[in-house]
């Protein structure tokens, strides 16, 4: 019957053509509030924008879940995120510790989990062994895996070239995610690499914040250009000065094949 409970929650976070458009929320735990503009500093308001733009899901940590859950409940489907690390931790040293649960995820009344990989990193092997156990759980409960696999460490010399970041997203469809988040590589050619390399759907982080929408829109048509089935968005819808045309901006693209240019009418400012 897990597989009936995966189908059921995967159908929730994908949209028609099965394509989705995730907004994430995980930013205060990798980076602290410095990243969240004054106005969306209330986790709230930012949950309330992505059901109102249309969001597909939101995904976020157990604290923000639990103290936003009025807005998200019976709204939009919530993806928990379950690893995490803090900035203020050396780079070298970094790994993405498993701050919650499977269990933590049915009890929200979650559709999804979300765990991050370094693949590359000093402490690969444990983060390796973290997920296979993720993975597993997921497997009996039946509860949708977002894979977040980022190439990071000593060998890695360009995190976002497309060697690295294709052997990061086929590393966690090997593995058993149910959809690989991984970085854009630049372009739709090379990121067709990766879609291809994967086994598995793959969705584009967002990224830093971009200077201006048309970048943020153009990555996003470049991606499906290349076979991706949709984004993992955060800083560059809600930190933006209008979310929600940002939404409905990329919904545009992901749902509707429309250019750039016809997205952008929905943004009033950025």
């Amino acid at each position: 019957m897990s597989d009936i409970g995966k189908g059921v929650r995967l159908g929730r976070i994908f949209g028609r053509g099965g394509r989705t458009v995730i907004l994430a929320l995980d930013h205060g735990v990798e980076h602290g509030p410095s990243d969240f503009p004054e106005r969306v500093l209330d986790a709230k308001v930012i949950v309330r924008e992505a059901v109102k733009g249309g969001a597909n899901a939101i995904m976020m940590h157990k604290g923000l879940a639990i103290r936003t859950r009025g807005e998200w409940a019976g709204k939009i489907p919530l993806i928990l995120k379950v690893t995490g690390r803090t900035a203020l931790a050396p780079d070298e040293s970094a790994i993405q510790a498993v701050v919650g649960g499977v269990e933590e995820a049915v009890a929200l009344g979650a559709d999804g989990v979300a765990a991050t990989v370094y693949v590359g990193a000093a402490d690969e092997p444990q983060m390796l062994r973290d997920f296979g156990a993720l993975v597993r759980r997921c497997s009996e409960l039946g509860m949708p895996m977002l894979a977040l696999m980022y190439p990071r460490g000593p060998k890695i010399k360009e995190k976002h070239g497309v060697e690295y970041v294709k052997y990061a997203a086929r590393l966690g469809g090997e593995l058993g995610a149910d959809v690989i988040k991984t970085y854009y590589t630049g372009s739709a050619e090379t990121f067709r690499e990766v879609v291809k390399a994967a086994q598995a759907p793959v969705v584009v982080a967002g990224g830093p914040k971009m200077e201006t929408a048309r970048e943020v829109l153009s990555m996003v048509k470049s991606v499906m250009e290349a076979g991706a089935i949709g984004v993992t968005i955060g800083r560059n819808v809600w930190a933006s000065a209008d979310p929600i045309g940002m939404l409905n901006a990329i919904r545009r693209i992901v749902f509707r094949n429309q250019s750039v240019d016809e997205a952008l009418k929905e943004v009033k400012a950025f």
